[in-house]
Formats: structure tokens, sequence, C-alpha cells
């Protein structure tokens, strides 16, 4: 009997092992037994249960159940456990056991019982067969900081929309909300000492539509659009209830238009000024004199009278020092206080924040450009242009919130462009968020105790209505849930998929708008003998995928997709996901332009920033040409680098044409190339050049560049595409190093 019994507990922990249960965040220990809990209609509640946080859980518990508070013979108890002096005890640690006769719970704190009941609530409505089986859950976050970002400014959504996300990121164990309130198109938090930041800098005369190349606006006014204090304090309780940290950003020295619309005197000139009704980033900042600080020092005076939060964020990104080395009250407090140049000044701007804000009780965090000139004493550090800025912040002894926009910008698209809604750009798949590792590699394990955890981030520029919000977190919220809560394991990827697919369950009896990008079918350009193939996949199943070549929508009796399709001549792959000869997907469609360059070997000596690589120097000789439209994963971006790359055409080759395409996107800081060089070798050492362009001709032809090389017969091309380097005034982000965008290299 023992033997069995035995048998038995192996064979559960074995099933469940394989057929992991539906949780997200995953916990972080799970032990299978014997036995299950079956789900009554009527859950007896011991009636000491505390109180608020089962409240929570009876409303949001979506599962058709009543309940009853009892004294004796509940199904649902809980005990506080005893903390111990000296023993590092996470307040948001939990043990979960199930029996079949009842549910325990316990925790140090009310905070740890909150968490539990969240798994609690995914356990009731992931089991189809009304059966939980008996475990034990001990739980426990790797990440102190777990975090969901929201701009308000761009776009604004109602203090109700704003309790909803809240609501999210409770359900996924995030606990700490961070608020955009201010920018260049929007103040949106009410300040009793300075009431035309409201009356005049909530609004905007109209608002940018459509793609950023296309210029074009609605000519409709926008706002007023603020939150009155009373109502800040209502979404920071109902965030509280929730155990989550409700953290400010108001923007500082840059992205201030909004406020200086109101408060012109702030600026270095005279104005008049106006909300921006571009995206984008622009001149005008905070003027650093005396009034201005008195200003943000009054402003955050109100500002941390509502927020209780230990950080209060400053901003400090994008701020463009153009109106600073004009402006001779700038110039003399450079000289004044013996600062290197402009960027000190910006570090000077920022320790001046800080020493109020620490004289408050309170600390700082911005944006990784705060490292400008120096960092502040305490100040902690956001991490968004790259990882950089969190690893110079933890050896530095400063502690940092890693939130990489290459992993964590949920702005970007996470589908195939042509099949997804308008976008800022870039490409963040969910594959992608749940790869992403907060821990630096560079760091030790003393400098990794300064990452004090992930964020995601929401901007809002393209992102109309709330619904719209929805599609853009979800599901890759829940990758970050589980990255932040440090039981990812991206090798195991396909498991968290399978369990998010379920999750979507939830999510339909919450009316969630979730992107549905996951069922879609999702191609990858990979080397072949005659150039290239195309590799179709999907989460379901393989065999399901039709496809077209010849630009016809796939129906469920075309093509099934078994290999990788050849692509040696232009064409349009067009394909879907179908079930018993239905359509269950979007049709995403490819278009191919093979060149003689098509699939060949490329190398680049140096890469691209890591937010715009995807496929890295290949996708430059995939034979795909990016849409100028969408910066999405046909486009490589390099920071204030040239473009210098080899492409090794396997053997001598006649071509008389060389293409490739650039962007300009000013607003963005995407500037054409300054010039292009083409060079020709045989044997990859000794490089002749063939032809140069200048900066003219690259204008003329808008980015789509043809080169005339006359007869050329060699192995080797190199081409040199220059940056325009640093942006020149009069432009967004003066001053600053200019982005080149470049796709496609072909020869003909």
């Amino acid at each position: 009997m023992r033997l069995l019994s035995i048998f038995l507990l192996m064979f559960f922990n074995l099933f469940f092992s394989q057929n992991q249960l539906n949780l997200i965040p995953y916990p972080k220990n799970i032990n299978v037994s014997s036995g299950e809990f079956i789900i009554p209609k009527t859950l007896l509640l011991d009636k000491n249960l505390p109180k608020e946080e089962t409240e929570y859980f009876k409303k949001h518990l979506n599962a058709d159940i009543k309940f009853q508070n009892v004294e004796k013979g509940a199904q649902l108890v809980y005990s506080e456990l005893p903390k111990t002096n000296g023993k590092d005890q996470n307040d948001e640690f939990y043990s979960l056991e199930v029996s079949p006769k009842e549910i325990h719970i316990k925790s140090y704190t009310r905070q740890g019982y909150f968490r539990a009941l969240q798994t609690l609530v995914q356990l009731f409505e992931g089991q189809e067969s009304k059966k939980i089986p008996s475990l034990k859950i001990t739980d426990e976050p790797k990440f102190a900081w777990r975090g969901m970002h929201l701009d308000v400014c761009r776009h604004f959504f109602s203090v109700e929309e704003v309790k909803q996300y809240i609501d999210y990121l409770a359900m996924y164990k995030l606990n700490t909300f961070h608020w955009h309130l201010t920018d260049d198109q929007g103040w949106r938090i009410e300040i009793k000492k300075y009431p035309k930041l409201t009356q005049i800098g909530s609004k905007r005369k109209e608002s940018m539509i459509g793609a950023y190349v296309d210029n074009t606006f609605d000519g409709k006014p926008y706002g007023p659009y603020f939150y009155t204090q009373a109502q800040i304090k209502d979404v920071v309780k109902y965030a509280q209830d929730r155990y989550i940290t409700v953290v400010p950003e108001i923007e500082m020295p840059g992205h201030a238009l909004a406020a200086l619309s109101a408060y012109p005197e702030l600026a270095c000139t005279k104005g008049p000024f106006e909300s921006a009704t571009k995206w984008g980033v622009f001149d005008d900042v905070f003027c650093p004199k005396e009034e201005t600080f008195t200003f943000l020092e009054n402003v955050l005076d109100e500002v941390m009278q509502l927020f209780p939060s230990q950080y209060i964020h400053i901003g400090g990104d994008e701020c463009p020092k153009t109106r600073w080395k004009e402006c001779a009250h700038c110039q003399e407090l450079i000289k004044k206080h013996n600062l290197k140049d402009e960027h000190g000044l910006q570090s000077y701007f920022i320790q001046t924040i800080e020493k109020y804000v620490n004289s408050k009780g309170r600390k700082i965090i911005g944006w990784d450009e705060i490292l400008e000139g120096g960092l502040a004493p305490n100040a902690a550090v956001m991490s968004w242009t790259g990882v950089n800025g969190g690893i110079e912040a933890a050896k530095s002894k400063h502690f940092a919130v890693m939130t990489p926009g290459s992993y964590c910008y949920f702005d970007h698209y996470q589908g195939d462009p042509q099949s997804e809604p308008n976008a800022f750009g870039g490409y963040t798949p969910l594959d992608k968020v749940y790869s992403y590792n907060p821990i630096p590699t560079e760091l030790n394990a003393e400098q990794a105790k300064y990452i004090l955890g992930v964020q995601a981030n929401l901007w809002t520029e393209y992102i109309l209505d709330f619904k719209h919000v929805q599609y853009m977190i979800f599901p890759r919220l829940m990758a970050l849930s589980e990255v932040g809560w440090g039981t990812s394991d991206p090798k195991n990827y396909k498991n968290f998929e399978n369990r998010v697919i379920q999750q979507f369950k939830i999510l339909d009896k919450m009316k969630v708008n979730y992107a549905r990008s996951i069922y879609n079918v999702s191609g990858k350009v990979i080397p072949s003998n005659n150039g290239v193939a195309y590799e179709l996949s999907t989460s379901q199943n393989s065999n399901g995928i039709r496809y077209t070549t010849d630009g016809n929508d796939p129906t469920g009796n075309s093509q099934v997709y078994q290999n990788a399709i050849s692509v040696s001549k232009p064409m349009t792959i067009k394909s879907a996901y179908f079930e018993d000869g239905q359509l269950k997907s979007a049709i995403s469609s490819q278009q191919f332009s093979p060149s003689k360059t098509t699939g060949k070997n490329i190398t680049l000596e140096q890469q691209p920033s890591e937010n715009y690589s995807f496929g890295g120097a290949f996708t430059l000789v995939d034979g795909i040409i990016g849409s100028q439209k969408q910066l999405g994963k046909t486009w490589l971006g390099f920071q204030g680098k040239d473009v210098v790359a080899v492409i090794d055409l396997g053997q001598k080759t006649q071509f008389s044409e060389i293409y490739f395409n650039t962007l300009e996107n000013k607003g963005s800081w995407i500037h054409l190339a300054k010039s292009a060089q083409v060079f020709v070798s045989d044997d990859n050492v000794n490089f002749k050049m063939v032809k140069e362009i200048g900066k003219d001709e690259i204008q003329n032809s808008k980015g789509k560049v043809k080169l005339n090389l006359g007869n050329q017969n060699s192995k080797y091309i190199k081409i040199k595409i220059e940056n325009a380097g640093i942006i020149p005034a009069g432009n967004p982000g003066a001053d600053s190093k200019a982005w080149l965008f470049v796709d496609e290299i072909g020869a003909n």
C-alpha cells in the first residue's frame, strides 16, 4: 500500500510538472499531491479572514460562486505567520495549501494574503473541471519594483479607466503604477497654486493623427482634460487597497511646453507657447532660474501631499540644450558654478530638485538622461535607452529600474505591423518580453542588488482610447509579470505561451480587448541555396497554416504549409491559420523583392541600437523592403553611428546598380544620411570606391537611393552610409545624436 501511495504521488507530480497549472506569474515553488478540492457552488469563508482583501477576492472572482461566512468548517482559512527578528522576510511572501477539505493561506502580512488571493482566483477560474489538485505553493517575488507606466498626456483616460488599469496590475501581481502626468502635449494634474496649468495647459488646439510621416492633424480641440486632486486621492487609495504604489511623474527640465503655455516666464525666451499638437521633442524647456525652481518646488509640494510614494519621478529625458546655449542667464550659470557645459547644467538642475525632494523625506527617480553631467547624489535611474544607464547607476551604487525600450516599450508593434494597429515603431513581441533578464550580465552579485526591478512603459501617441490600451498591454503584461516575479524561463517559452492562451478565457469574461497576435502566423526569413526562404509558424498546430504566393488571400483550400517557402523571384506570400476550414487568425502578408545580394552573408562594423535590431545585419539583405510608415521589424536603426556593411556575394558577380532605403522623420530625431560610398573588392581586403554621393542627392531621392555604378564584376560589396551626426539647432532633439534608419541593400 505504501508503494502504491508513493507511486500515486510521483504520478501526480509528474502529471502537473508536464501540464502546469495555468498560473501567471508562475509561483516559485509548487508541490502537487494526491487528492483534489472540488470547487463548490457556495464557498465557506472563515469569518475572521482579512476583510478588505477578501471582499476584493469575492468581487473579482468571475466564476459563478456564492460565499458564506462561517465560524466552523470553513473552506477558506487564513493564518498570519509570526515574524522572526533578524530574518529577512518578504512582505509579499505567502503559502497556499489546497487539500480536499480546505484552502489554507499563510503570510506575514495582509499584502502577502492579497497576493495569494490573486493565485487563488486563477486556480478557480483556470480549472474547467471545477477541481483544484491538492497542492502546496510557497511563493514570493524576486524584484521589489514590478511596474507598469501609463502616459495620459498624449491621450487622456478617465478615472474609471485608470482604475481598470490598476486592477490589471493587481491581477498579475505587479506593485508599481507609474503615472505620467505632464508633458509637451498636456498637463493632467490639478495644482491649486497654479490654476493656469489646467486652465490652459490641459488642452491643445488639435492632435496629430495617422503615421507621423503623414504630418496630418484632426483639427479638433483636445481637452481640457485633467485629474482633480480629489480624483487623484481616490486613485491613490484605490491602488493602495491593491498594494500598488503610485509613482507620479512631473517632467523636467524638458517636455515642458504645456506648462510653458500657461506660465511662459519660466522659459528662456518670451514665447508665446502652446501645448504641442505634434509628437516628439521640442526645444523650449524650463529655464534653470530661481522663479522656475520656486514654481517646481511649489508644484512638488502639492504632488507629494497627494502621493505618499517613496520615489517622485522627475523625468529628465530628452532635454534639448538649444535654448540654454542661447540663453545669457544659462551661460552665466554655467560659469558661476564652474560647470563643464549644458549637460553639466542639466545635472545642476536635477541636483537642485533632488535636494528639495530629499528635504521632504522623499527620493527622485528619473530616466537615464539624468546621468548626463553627473548623477544626483541619491537619485535612482530608470534605464530606458538600453541597459547601460542601469549598469552605470548600479556600479556607482545607485538604484535602478530596468525598462529598456527593446524589451519593455509596449507602444511597439507586437505582431506583423501590416496586420496591427498603427504603433510608434519597433517590434516587441510576447516572446521577446518574456526573454528579458533585468539583471545585466555586466554586474557582479553585489552590484546586482541595486537593480530594484523591471517596468514596462505605454506611451500613447498612437493610442486613442482605452480599448487600444488593453490591446497594447495584453498579453505582454503577463510576460512582464513573470519576468518581474523571477520565475520566467525563456527556454520553456512554449509552456508560458500555453498558459497565456488559457488566461485569455479570464480576459474574455472581463471583456478585455487583448491582442490575438499570438494566434497569427509569423514569418521568419532564413538563408537558402536559392537566396532566402520564408519560414512560417504559429502558436497553434502548424498543419493549420495555409498560404499563397500569388498575392491572393489564403482560404481553407489553399496550400498547406509544410516546409520553408523558397523565395527566388518577386512574390507576395500571404498566410493564415485555419481550423476545420474556418479562418482563425488575421491574414499575414509579406512582399519580397529579391536582388543579387538577397540571402548573402553580410557583416556590419557597428551594430544597430537594441531597440531597432530585429534580425540583425541579415535584415538588410532579406529581400524585404521596409515600409516608410512603419518602423517595425524590417528596419535597422543606428543612433549616432554610420552604417558600414560588407556583403559577400559568394563569387564574382556582375551588377551595375546598388540601392538602399533610408528614412527621414525629424520629429523622432531620424535624419537622412549625410553621404554614401560604394566600394568593390575581390579579396575583402583591397577595396576600390566606385561611387560617392552627398546629402543633396540623398535628399532628392527622398530616402530611396539608387546608384548607377556602371558595369561591375566583384565578389564583395562594401557600402558606407554616413549618419547625419549631431542634430542641428532648430530641429527636434537639437544637439543630440541623430538616428539613421536603413533597410534593404540590394544589387542588380
